[in-house]
């Protein structure tokens, strides 16, 4: 079983199959998910595990992340394992058209939340001395139409969160914690993926600390 699992990232098909994979390896989990705030929708009803302990959060307050990674630290104990997911919904709108909300919502929600968490769990991991911190996100293509409008929020959070992930991989061997960052090239297969990841952090192989492990075409992984 894997000891102090704490999951954030945004409610997608490939968060529910990282926290599918926490409550069959993990006595207890804490998750941090970050709505979709763009489409006016319900958030999907709560996974149905007893291991579960869900924290709200705001991920556009660094008062908030920390008060979140304290939250966990208490509730879990300790935390050994910090599993971030950057799988922003797609937002198709011309940019002239965003109107000051969608803006703050676009850069608070999905950019700066990511950068409030990493120097709190990072802060926690070095005081320790241990810990590994998971960078998940697809790396996808998208094809647009001639008449389509282009994704705007996903691209731009998703190019942040990609190169906050080579920065942190980069320095990870200056840290006394791993840092591992996940991708996946392909769709629909996100709990082979959430596996792979989950098969990662008990191996605690040191080898792949500042690797950026590919899950590719044909179950490969690189």
């Amino acid at each position: 079983m894997i000891r102090g699992v704490f999951i954030a990232g945004n409610e997608s098909p490939v968060l529910n199959a990282i926290e599918a994979e926490a409550a069959k390896r993990a006595e207890t989990y804490v998750i941090a998910p970050i709505s979709n705030r763009f489409s006016g929708a319900e958030p999907p009803p709560a996974a149905d595990s007893a291991a579960r302990i869900l924290l709200d959060w705001n991920p556009g307050s660094p008062i908030s992340a920390r008060a979140l990674v304290l939250g966990a630290e208490n509730r879990l104990e300790r935390i050994g394992e910090a599993i971030l997911v950057c799988s922003p919904p797609q937002i198709r709108k011309d940019a002239v058209n965003f109107s000051f909300a969608d803006v703050e919502m676009l850069v608070n929600d999905h950019i700066k939340g990511w950068f409030f968490l990493v120097k709190e769990l990072a802060a926690v991991f070095k005081a320790r001395g241990e810990g590994t911190l998971s960078l998940v996100y697809p790396d996808v293509n998208e094809a647009v139409g001639e008449n389509e409008t282009p994704d705007i929020l996903g691209h731009s959070a998703l190019a942040v969160f990609r190169s906050l992930t080579r920065s942190l991989l980069a320095a990870a061997f200056n840290e006394p914690f791993l840092t591992l960052g996940f991708t996946a090239s392909e769709t629909g297969d996100d709990a082979s993926f959430a596996a792979y990841i989950f098969k990662q952090l008990e191996e605690k192989n040191r080898r792949g600390n500042g690797k950026l492990h590919k899950y590719g075409k044909l179950g490969f992984f690189k």
